[in-house]
């Protein structure tokens, strides 16, 4: 169990890395990782009031809107206020953000700039198990069958929004709405940001930052 009941959210936009920075943190530091995507899944999977609300969002290509996401990620965090955790994937917004605000303090908000052209590349190269969110890089994290998932043995699809010419449009949009949820946690002092091109670089200054936070239970040299 942690030593502090840290608060933490990782923001980044699509193809940053943000899944593996979070797991590596999530481990060495024993937070628990609580991801806006897994547990939109979840409650679709168990047809919940919310996972209703938001399938019909989803089926016809559109964002989630706040107040859903926000009413999901309220009662997961409701649930776990005798826990450390890292939240990603939420808040993606300013009006997710002041939610957020109403229930806890943030100890620490990480960012991470990664160049645009290494977004696109690692976008394109993206693959995805639908039913569990699993998701591969043919570069850096390949399925051991092409096109496979090495769990189920079923097939992997690319999402459309991964393919090339969606991906400026969702960086794009991915910028313009985390601007403002950025500037709030700067001007809280809260804000670390940082930029590179690999995981595996980034990852040791992510690391030193939280051990300045909250007990080690695995050393960074894990990876």
């Amino acid at each position: 169990m942690a030593s502090k009941l840290l608060r933490a959210v990782i923001l980044g936009p699509p193809g940053s890395g943000k899944g593996t920075v979070c797991q590596r943190i999530a481990q060495s530091f024993g937070l628990q990782h609580l991801s806006s995507g897994h547990f939109l899944r979840e409650n679709i999977k168990a047809n919940t009031g919310v996972g209703d609300m938001a399938k019909q969002y989803i089926e016809k290509g559109l964002l989630v809107p706040d107040h859903v996401i926000t009413r999901l990620m309220m009662s997961e965090l409701e649930n776990r206020r005798s826990e450390p955790w890292l939240l990603d994937g939420f808040p993606r917004t300013l009006v997710q953000a002041e939610a957020l605000d109403k229930i806890c303090e943030l100890d620490l908000v990480i960012t991470l700039n990664i160049p645009f052209e290494t977004l696109k590349d690692r976008l394109s190269r993206r693959w995805i198990h639908p039913h569990s969110g699993r998701v591969y890089n043919l570069d850096f994290n390949p399925p051991h069958v092409h096109g496979i998932d090495d769990i189920t043995g079923e097939p992997l699809v690319q999402q459309e929004d991964d393919k090339p010419e969606a991906v400026a449009a969702r960086l794009r949009q991915y910028k313009d709405v985390a601007k403002p949820v950025i500037e709030l946690y700067k001007s809280r002092g809260v804000l670390h940001q940082f930029s590179g091109t690999e995981t595996n670089k980034i990852w040791p200054y992510v690391y030193t930052l939280f051990s300045n936070k909250i007990t080690p239970i695995q050393s960074k040299e894990a990876y």
